[in-house]
């Protein structure tokens, strides 16, 4: 597994040194010379390990750690001190830091730290997809997301109606889950109805039910989605399109909690919430007459506007590993990892499909790809142009990166001709470890 690391130091010197060894071991480093720069780097970016001076002119490393543990407790946090500091590094774990290291840094200490601080991070990622699998939990780091979850937890206690407002593929249905688990009613069912592919004739039937008998086809009785719903969620996806007829059913179920099956005479009675969504405006759909007014006023008592993907393109690398996870995951390829230029074309590109397509996207890459890494040649093409319209920055970034893995191969072919293809020797030759040496050749493909 590599980490995304963030080292926070006032010394160039040590940035770059830094800077090079976690590079060396196949790592993502952001390096920033102040306390400002780091939290907002933080703010913009989810990093696995923050290396973190104490003593910085402007905002301390206690203020930043301090600011950071505010925001929340994700990345592992290791200061940087000077010997004969206890003080300094008792306040700082008593502040929140996992760990700390003592200047000059200890390569060979650095890796254990980050060993273990991978280790916890995949046991949370493996613990929050648990939850996911249980919950429906809401990806995303972004500001307008975490105010969003935060809504959802205090609307989950409630036991009123909720519509969700927002593109197709913004991610409606688990947002729904999500309201679901977090509810007093999470034990009971999660019923889920798309209102768009079930056909007018059939949709009343598949709410509420029907008798024998009641239309050409109905053989028994059969019972409805708002029944199985009973002490839990029935969610009723793209609301809109429902006729007025049937609207007019649904506001009764609303207002009284009863119904009757199509065909049937006997009053039901059944206890579930009811979430909606919908990727029309239905406000002007009232004004236009097309939906019910007293049914818009009565699913609008709570609404959650779900933001497409292009308004929290931060979110975007957030999501696009949980995918990677989950489709290496499921093909036995757990080595999987996005190239930084995939990341950045990944960002680039404006979603229309939203989180849909990109979790398609990603599906697409993991199959296709013949190694580890996952390139941007794999995307689609039109995500491709987009990635290919980046600033002359990035692309110069780019291009940099390339030219310094292409120096560690030269560097590593050369110690391997010396050492006559006898790695133990090489190794001595690089002053590295066999098993890290063995590590490089596989990651940066020398044979």
């Amino acid at each position: 597994m590599k980490a995304t690391v963030l080292v926070v130091d006032d010394d160039p010197a040590l940035r770059r040194f830094l800077t090079d060894r976690l590079e060396f071991l196949g790592h993502h480093v952001e390096t920033v010379a102040d306390g400002e720069a780091a939290l907002a780097a933080a703010e913009h970016n989810r990093f696995d390990l923050v290396l973190l001076d104490l003593s910085m002119p402007g905002l301390t490393g206690f203020e930043v750690l301090d600011r950071l543990r505010a925001k929340s407790n994700d990345e592992e946090i290791v200061v940087l001190t000077a010997h004969g500091s206890a003080e300094k590094i008792v306040d700082a774990m008593r502040r929140g830091a996992n760990d700390f290291l003592t200047k000059p840094a200890d390569m060979t200490l650095l890796e254990r730290v980050l060993e273990r601080a991978l280790e916890k991070r995949r046991l949370q990622r493996a613990s929050r997809a648990q939850a996911d699998r249980r919950g429906g939990l809401v990806l995303g780091s972004s500001p307008i997301m975490r105010d969003l979850v935060s809504t959802v937890d205090r609307v989950a206690q409630a036991d009123t109606a909720v519509l969700l407002n927002g593109e197709s593929g913004t991610g409606k249905q688990v947002f729904a889950e999500a309201i679901h688990a977090r509810s007093p009613r999470e034990k009971g069912p999660f019923v889920y109805v798309n209102c768009v592919a079930i056909s007018d004739e059939l949709i009343e039937s598949t709410l509420f039910g029907h008798e024998r008998g009641a239309f050409t086809g109905a053989v028994q009785r059969k019972e409805g989605r708002l029944e199985a719903a009973a002490g839990g969620t029935a969610f009723l996806d793209e609301i809109g399109d429902i006729t007025p007829r049937l609207q007019a059913k649904l506001l009764h179920f609303l207002e009284e909690k009863t119904f009757e099956r199509v065909g049937g005479g006997q009053t039901l009675r059944v206890d579930c919430r009811l979430v909606a969504a919908t990727n029309r405006n239905l406000a002007k759909d009232v004004e236009e007459g097309r939906f019910r007014e007293d049914l818009f006023y009565r699913l609008n008592v709570i609404t959650l506007e779900i933001p497409p993907l292009r308004e929290r393109r931060e979110d975007i690398p957030v999501l696009a590993r949980a995918f990677v996870e989950r489709y290496a995951a499921e093909t036995k390829r757990p080595e999987l990892e996005l190239a930084d230029e995939t990341i950045a074309a990944l960002r680039a590109f404006d979603w229309p499909g939203n989180v849909r397509q990109l979790k398609n996207a990603i599906e697409r890459m993991v199959v296709l790809a013949p190694g580890s890494r996952l390139e941007p040649g794999l995307l689609p093409p039109e995500i491709r142009r987009a990635g290919a319209e980046l600033d002359p920055v990035a692309d110069s970034e780019s291009r940099w990166k390339d030219s310094l893995a292409e120096a560690k191969r030269r560097i590593l072919r050369e110690a391997l001709a010396r050492s006559d293809g006898n790695q133990t020797r090489a190794a001595e030759y690089l002053g590295l470890q066999r098993s890290y040496l063995n590590r490089l050749l596989k990651d940066l493909g020398v044979e």
